[in-house]
C-alpha cells in the first residue's frame, strides 16, 4: 500500500485531533504508528488516552513545555532538532505505517527546524510510510509536496469570549 503525505493546517481547531483520529484508525487496523509532538512538552489528554488504550501507537514529545506564549529559546530549537533527527531514523526504518509530526508547522514557523530538512524527509520516506504534518502556518513547500491538504478554518471560537483551554477538550 502506498503511503501519502497529509497536511492539516489553518487557524481552526482540530488539526491534532484529526491526526490522532487517523492514528487510532490505523492502530485499530493493526498498523504501527509513531507520533512525534513538536513544541509540546507537557501532558496532554490525548497522550494519556493513547498510552492507556492503544499499544500500537507510540507518542514522544520533542518540546520542553509550551513556548507559544513566550519567544522560543535555543533549548526549544535543540529539542526540536533532536526530535527531527529521531523521526528521520524512525521513518527510514519503515517499521511504522503512519508517522505523525504534530505541530511540525509551528516548529518551522518559529524556525526551530529548517523547512528544507522536512522537505528532505518527505522526499526520502519509504513508499509505504504515511506522513501527517500538523500545525498552523504550513509552508508553501510542504503544501506543494503533500498529497492531501486540509485547512481548518476558524469561523467562531469561544476563546474570543475569554474561555480558557479546558482539560479533555483543548488539551
Amino acid at each position: 500500500m502506498k503511503g501519502y503525505v497529509h497536511v492539516y493546517t489553518g487557524n481552526g481547531k482540530g488539526k491534532t485531533t484529526a491526526a490522532f483520529g487517523l492514528a487510532m484508525r490505523a492502530a485499530g487496523s493493526g498498523k504501527k504508528v509513531f507520533i512525534g509532538q513538536f513544541v509540546k512538552g507537557k501532558p496532554y489528554s490525548e497522550n494519556l488516552a493513547i498510552s492507556n488504550c492503544l499499544k500500537n501507537i507510540t507518542v514522544k514529545q520533542y518540546g520542553l513545555d509550551c513556548f507559544i506564549i513566550n519567544d522560543p529559546t535555543q533549548e526549544d530549537a535543540k529539542a526540536a532538532e533532536k526530535g527531527l533527527e529521531e523521526i528521520k531514523k524512525i521513518v527510514q526504518k519503515g517499521q511504522h505505517t503512519l508517522v505523525v509530526l504534530d505541530e511540525m508547522n509551528i516548529a518551522l514557523y518559529y524556525k526551530l527546524i529548517q523547512t528544507d530538512d522536512v522537505v528532505e524527509l518527505i522526499k526520502n520516506k519509504p513508499d509505504h510510510v504515511e506522513l501527517v504534518i500538523t500545525g498552523r502556518y504550513a509552508p508553501a513547500e510542504i503544501i506543494e509536496m503533500a498529497d492531501l491538504v486540509t485547512e481548518m478554518k476558524e469561523i467562531k471560537h469561544y476563546y474570543q469570549q475569554g474561555i480558557e483551554a479546558r482539560k479533555g477538550i483543548e488539551y
